[in-house]
């Protein structure tokens, strides 16, 4: 296998992010009933917790940096490399359906024979994104709206 180029959340797959989570300093059960807090973060967060907003910021922080490293290991692991735009939004689907999943789904299978100058191929793997509209075993609107902008989103720069 190839090395890849490690890749870094842009700002504008920062933002994309931020506004699918969206902010709230006071713990709140998810579709799930996981315990969250700030902009999705999970690790260690108990009902009636609240924080400021600079400490969302820094959970974001550390959160991304943990599923940036998530998805660069994947795509090492597979030998793809991916643009900018391609990287945000995979970012975006582990930070919300978790690296486990991402490396187990069939989008991870198409990842791995994913060529840029393949529209088809690049279409492949875009359209896995739709798949992940449940939670729980029910379908979600606002999930699969978060879906459709990632997948625009991972073919914002593609190059076919």
């Amino acid at each position: 296998m190839k090395k890849v180029t490690a890749l870094s959340l842009s700002s504008t797959g920062l933002d994309l992010i931020k506004s699918f989570e969206g902010c709230k300093l006071t713990a709140y059960r998810d579709v799930k009933g996981v315990a969250t807090i700030g902009y999705g973060h999970t690790f260690g967060v108990k009902m009636g917790m609240t924080i400021t907003q600079a400490q969302a910021d820094e959970f974001l922080k550390a959160d991304i940096k943990h599923f940036e490293e998530g998805v660069n290991v994947l795509l090492n692991e597979l030998g793809v490399q991916v643009t900018q735009c391609q990287f945000d939004a995979l970012v975006s689907l582990a930070f919300n359906i978790g690296l486990r999943a991402l490396a187990k789904s069939t989008l991870a299978k198409y990842l791995y024979t994913m060529r840029q100058d393949d529209q088809e191929s690049i279409y492949k793997v875009a359209d896995q994104f739709l798949r992940w509209k449940f939670s729980g075993g029910k379908e979600y609107p606002g999930l699969l709206n978060r879906r459709k902008k990632e997948r625009l989103h991972f073919l914002l720069d593609a190059k076919v």
